[in-house]
């Protein structure tokens, strides 16, 4: 009978989310919606973190409270906000991504300072785990609907190494061929396990990977990204058309989105409002099943505020409301779902951290 409640309880969520776009009041148009973790501080550097969502619009994510703790969070669309800490966490639990089935993922760090990573199912157990050979820390990115969660791990020597884990706890680790400097880092992953992310290679320069399910490689390169040393490609993001989105500098250390369909073709992008000086530009996070794209971009004053991108390549740009206007505060959206709602934080003109949901 459980069961049966909590698929209807589904059901009836998707259905309204489904109508929202058609059904919503007149003035709802883009409605931005905040909200705070009731234990968070409200000192500079403090407050609520929203990260990711799912296409029910639960946002997983931390905050941050009064004596600098982190903890987890998971917001509801109904407006809940449950608030936790892994079992073994000292120094902080962060909460990344929650799936459809209602499971989120995320790390936490030991008495020792040493990363590890969690899944919380639907009724709050949590199960800790790390990859076989993690002697530097395991970090989950990513979790699909079936269960299974992509991330990386790092080695004695720090070097970077991704890693699958399947539902049933069976994790593989794996490394793109000519993988070596700095490792590798595996970052978003869609439906059927295909897996994005980025590696380097032994003269240090990054470049963008999908792992398909079977285990092979695809490797590429954004065709303008700076191709030295620490600088290159980085894979963000893949939807279930296998489409994948991410960022790459360029010669001036000016940042610019990109995406790559999922015959390889890959199209650059800039919001038109970006800063061209060195750091700043446009960051591209996510893309859902539509081909819509979120991300961030940083203005000439080193200002945040936030994009969406059409699958036709029309940009919009937004700011959540009561976002500071100074350098390093701004929007930050995590993730776009697929009916086009976005998640994220922003911060404000005291340096306080907020989450937001944009309505589509």
């Amino acid at each position: 009978m459980k069961r049966i409640s909590i698929l209807l309880l589904v059901f009836c969520t998707c259905l309204a989310l489904v109508a929202w776009p058609q059904t919503k009041p007149q003035g709802w148009e883009h409605k931005i919606i905040t909200f705070d973790a009731p234990g968070a501080g409200t000192g500079a550097g403090q407050g609520t973190f929203g990260q990711n969502l799912n296409d029910l619009g639960a946002i997983a994510g931390w905050y941050v409270d009064s004596s600098y703790g982190l903890h987890g969070i998971v917001w509801s669309p109904f407006g809940n906000i449950a608030e936790f800490d892994a079992p073994d966490a000292s120094y902080g639990t962060y909460a990344v991504n929650p799936n459809d089935a209602g499971a989120t993922e995320g790390f936490y760090f030991d008495s020792n300072g040493m990363g590890h990573g969690f899944v919380r199912d639907p009724f709050g157990n949590i199960t800790e785990f790390d990859a076989p050979n993690a002697s530097g820390g395991t970090f989950p990115e990513w979790i699909n609907f079936g269960g299974a969660i992509s991330g990386f791990w790092n080695d004695s020597n720090g070097m970077g190494h991704g890693f699958v884990r399947a539902a049933d706890g069976t994790i593989t680790e794996f490394d793109p061929p000519k993988a070596g400097g700095e490792g590798t880092v595996g970052s978003g992953m869609n439906s059927w396990g295909a897996i994005t992310g980025f590696y380097h290679t032994s003269d240090q320069v990054l470049h963008g990977f999908v792992r398909n399910p079977d285990g092979t490689f695809q490797v590429f390169d954004a065709p303008d990204a700076n191709k030295v040393a620490h600088q290159g490609t980085y894979g963000f993001s893949i939807n279930d058309a296998g489409a994948v989105t991410g960022y790459y500098p360029d010669r001036n250390g000016v940042w610019h989105g990109f995406v790559r369909n999922p015959k390889g073709h890959i199209t650059e992008f800039s919001v038109p409002g970006a800063g061209n000086g060195n750091g700043q530009g446009t960051f591209s996070w996510g893309i859902n099943g539509a081909g819509a794209i979120t991300g961030y971009w940083i203005d000439s004053n080193n200002v945040t505020h936030g994009f969406v991108r059409d699958p036709d390549g029309k940009i919009t740009e937004f700011d959540a409301p009561g976002a500071g206007t100074g350098a390093g505060q701004g929007t930050t959206p995590g993730f776009i779902n697929y009916f086009g709602a976005i998640s994220g934080y922003y911060v404000d003109s005291n340096n306080v951290a907020h989450g937001f949901l944009r309505v589509p």
